[in-house]
């Protein structure tokens, strides 16, 4: 059978013949065409293998900016992530104490400022004794006398606020270096931190291992996301201790902002601010926040609460309760700038904290002087005292159990 010749070929015929150039050329340039064929169909199909194999949570490359924060006082590097949105909103955080140091939200005009109070640099925040911005563990709020009884067993805490022990002690997770890493997504900007906290350390028993992650959304949320394991029954009890002044840190007093707290009834104090075990009704009391009230407004009513605390220092026990998903616990608005934070959480149980202690000797970013009540805190949490409280809900953690609770910070204006 005859081979049917190829493009541009003379058919062979039973005489010799002169070779035919512009043939040979013709075959030259078929064969070469053949094979560019062949290249682009293995490239397409490449490419496609790699889009077929891509995860959806990398659908763009991650913007997080880091660059260094400093040492530590033995000589560690600490780094700044500073996490942003599609809407401009920013929130620089480090990883030393999982700081948040700047949170900048616009105003009903569209400004932006830094609402949240801290320190420049990480030599402010080497000495902090006001906790701005940090990350608290392992138990956050009071702990009385520095102990309490876990299956029969005493357990002793350093005392860092007179009798009691406040914010997991004088070395507690506010001042451990973290590891971090960046696993944004689609859902924004994440940074995740992750430290171990050794069996005994500040008087605690198990080897826990903590991991949060914030996450800064286009919505303008960032969520705060704990966790935790152990390999002992523990107590355990995580929050973020960020003072809050939603005109701009060092712009005044937080006296005018207008504050909503879903919550009936408070864990009323003793006069070292440990719960006395009795949940008081806050309606007919300065501590009644159900609907929107100025923060300056009762606070320095002839109060017994108002007086121990030097004004707000109080945990609100939330209406909500037993909930798995994150609900509206507080609400703050600031009429000049028109901006409004509201506080999600499935804790039950917020810590409002007027900055009572604020007494003009802390200068913190922009050399701005930090007064009385220049700052506002919402600590979602577990009550204070409850490994003392068998009543209260409780917060023991054991082992083969995950320890899981959200908090979203959301920013708008009107």
């Amino acid at each position: 059978m005859e081979s049917r010749p190829r493009p541009g070929m003379k058919a062979r015929s039973g005489e010799p013949s002169e070779p035919d150039f512009g043939v040979v050329i013709t075959e030259l340039l078929w064969e070469e065409t053949l094979k560019l064929r062949v290249l682009v169909t293995a490239l397409f199909l490449v490419v496609i293998m790699m889009m077929w194999h891509v995860p959806a949570t990398a659908e763009a490359k991650s913007t997080m900016k880091k660059q260094p924060f400093g040492k530590t006082s033995d000589g560690r590097e600490v780094d700044l992530y500073t996490l942003t949105n599609k809407k401009g909103m920013e929130v620089a955080i480090t990883n030393f104490g999982g700081i948040i140091v700047t949170l900048k939200a616009p105003d009903r005009n569209g400004k932006f400022d830094d609402v949240v109070l801290g320190y420049d640099s990480l030599d402010g925040y080497l000495t902090n004794k006001a906790f701005f911005g940090a990350l608290i563990g392992r138990y956050g709020n009071r702990i009385a006398h520095g102990k309490f009884t876990l299956n029969g067993k005493a357990y002793t805490l350093p005392k860092n606020d007179g009798d009691n022990t406040l914010h997991g002690g004088p070395e507690g997770f506010n001042k451990r270096l973290w590891t971090a890493k960046d696993v944004s997504s689609a859902k924004g900007q994440a940074l995740e931190l992750t430290y171990l906290s050794a069996d005994g350390e500040e008087g605690f028993p198990g080897n826990l291992t903590a991991k949060v992650v914030y996450t800064l959304t286009d919505e303008n949320e960032l969520t705060i996301a704990y966790s935790a394991t152990t390999d002992k029954e523990t107590v355990v009890n995580l929050t973020n201790h960020s003072y809050f002044n939603l005109a701009g840190q060092g712009s005044g007093d937080i006296l005018g902002h207008e504050l909503m707290i879903r919550g009936d009834h408070i864990t009323a104090v003793d006069d070292t601010l440990i719960p006395t075990g009795e949940l008081r009704p806050v309606k007919g009391t300065p501590f009644d926040f159900t609907h929107a009230t100025a923060i300056g407004a009762r606070i320095n009513q002839d109060d017994p609460q108002i007086k121990v605390g030097k004004g707000y220092d109080h945990n609100w026990a939330l209406n909500a309760h037993g909930v798995h998903s994150p609900v509206l616990a507080a609400e703050a608005y600031e009429p000049n700038t028109g901006r409004v934070l509201q506080v999600l959480t499935v804790e039950p149980g917020v810590q409002f904290y007027s900055g009572n202690f604020l007494d003009g000797t802390i200068t913190g970013k922009g050399n701005k002087v930090y007064k009385h009540r220049y700052g506002f805190c919402l600590e979602t949490q577990h009550f204070p005292d409850s490994p003392n409280h068998p009543k209260f809900p409780s917060t023991t953690l054991k082992p083969g159990q995950t320890y899981s609770t959200t908090t979203v910070f959301k920013f708008s204006t009107r």
